[in-house]
């Protein structure tokens, strides 16, 4: 913890400001969240159009706390940049966001329409009210709670194409990163350890996935007249896809990184709840949960090109590919991982096959140091609002654009937040967003302000 150098009349008037500007964030919030804005441009049926209704809906925003703004494009999707200065002197913080969103898949598998965010029971449904919008909407509490006497300096950064892969943020940090410079960076995209207990993200997992393609003969024949002898190329690549892993489950390429994970509590039934893990079926891996989770390498195959089972004929499929997706430790390098699993599947493939491999895409992990006074305001900051001590956790899944803020800005501190729990559904159906723990994040984000102003300069 920290030395108070905010005093708790201070704290309390910043919950009083926040608290009182609610209704209107809540109206923000609700209006961003029927935008549309999928970023997915080969979707069918969603109009690039919405993605820029929604840039301009987050700088009308900024502009009207006074902020100099502009809409930025790089070869894709519109993002937003905003400035203000602080006291002379003070730090700088950027805060980051991104208004792009997911899909809303088939509107039957959800309560309410993904559109028209719909409170219920506490909770806010609706595609994008926790991914990212309400990202967005905490760092407009914190402008809005300082409004007129911001202690720091602030530039917001609001990505539009986050949700795709962030393919024009290298142009953007080359050509603009001067104007993000900060010494703190909030990256709110992230999410707590559960209701009501706050975390920062320390770490992310790598990942890099793959195209892999087995042939076994020049064209398909009949599997009567030639099965038996000549193997087929489905039959092959499930053989070789099947080497990826030991008889535990663990993933059994040579040479990649593993780690150790925060010392949290998480069992087996907790993963079983949030995951929908059904009943009979067993953990993979092995070693503790939370380092097969965090900081273990894992692989999944997302995606098989081989005829459907309505299309079968009797025939020896000549060609098949399978996609997967790899998960490495947040210290492995991706280049390194793809060597190590292009060398396994060559040792491995089956029956002389011919075997392709490329690399569809990849992405580096990230670690962060922990220590220092940012990092201390920032606990003490979500102590404040939430009532209790935040946590360090990882996150399994991988966030490129972090990893290259930290390469970018060396010397800031990167702060990895969210408002996110383990009920959101992030792109899933039902997505959704705690009320409380929304208004908490709020709190925490202009407390955090407050705190790093009267830092010693």
């Amino acid at each position: 913890m920290t030395d108070d150098i905010l005093t708790p009349a201070d704290v309390e008037a910043i919950r009083t400001r926040v608290r009182a500007l609610l209704p209107t964030l809540r109206n923000d919030l609700e209006d961003l969240s029927r935008i549309p804005s999928v970023s997915l441009e080969t979707l069918e049926g969603y109009d690039q159009a919405h993605v820029d209704a929604s840039a301009e809906r987050v700088a009308a925003l900024l502009r009207a706390e006074g902020l100099d703004v502009e809409i930025i494009r790089e070869g894709g999707q519109p993002a937003v940049i905003g400035h203000i200065d602080g006291p002379p002197g003070a730090p700088t913080v950027t805060l980051y966001a991104h208004h792009d969103v997911q899909p809303a898949g088939d509107p039957a598998l959800w309560d309410s329409d993904p559109w028209t965010p719909t409170e219920v029971d506490g909770r806010l449904y609706g595609r994008g009210v926790a991914d990212d919008k309400a990202g967005v909407t905490a760092h407009l509490a914190a402008l809005r709670a300082h409004a007129g006497n911001l202690p720091v300096g602030v530039t917001v950064f609001v990505e539009g194409e986050e949700e795709v892969g962030s393919d024009s943020l290298p142009a953007i940090l080359a050509r603009h990163g001067h104007r993000l410079a900060a010494d703190a960076i909030i990256l709110a995209d992230s999410g707590n350890w559960d209701v009501g207990l706050p975390a920062l993200t320390t770490t992310l997992r790598g990942m890099l996935r793959a195209i892999v393609t087995v042939q076994t003969l020049d064209h398909g024949v009949h599997s009567g007249m030639f099965g038996g002898a000549c193997p087929d190329a489905l039959t092959a690549l499930i053989r070789l896809l099947a080497t990826l892993h030991d008889d535990d489950g663990n993933v059994a390429v040579a040479g990649l990184r593993s780690g150790q994970a925060a010392a949290l509590d998480y069992d087996e039934a907790r993963l079983r709840r949030e995951s929908g893990l059904l009943d009979g079926v067993e953990l993979i891996g092995s070693g503790p949960i939370l380092d097969r989770l965090w900081t273990k390498p894992s692989m999944t195959t997302i995606g098989i090109n081989a005829p459907t089972v309505e299309n079968a004929s009797n025939t020896l499929v000549p060609s098949a590919s399978a996609k997967v997706s790899m998960r490495i430790a947040p210290d492995e390098d991706p280049k390194t991982a793809y060597a190590a699993l292009k060398a396994h599947l060559e040792a491995h493939v089956p029956w002389g096959a011919k075997l392709a491999v490329t690399l569809a895409d990849d992405g580096p992990g990230f670690s962060a140091t922990t220590d220092g006074p940012v990092y201390d305001q920032a606990r003490a900051a979500l102590a404040d609002a939430f009532g209790v001590e935040s946590v360090e956790m990882g996150v399994g899944g991988s966030i490129p654009f972090v990893a290259a803020f930290a390469e970018r800005f060396p010397e800031a501190a990167i702060l990895v937040t969210g408002v996110e729990d383990p009920d959101t559904r992030a792109h899933g159906a039902n997505e959704s967003l705690h009320l409380g723990d929304w208004e908490k994040a709020c709190l925490a984000e202009a407390i955090f302000l407050a705190r790093l102003g009267a830092l010693p300069r």
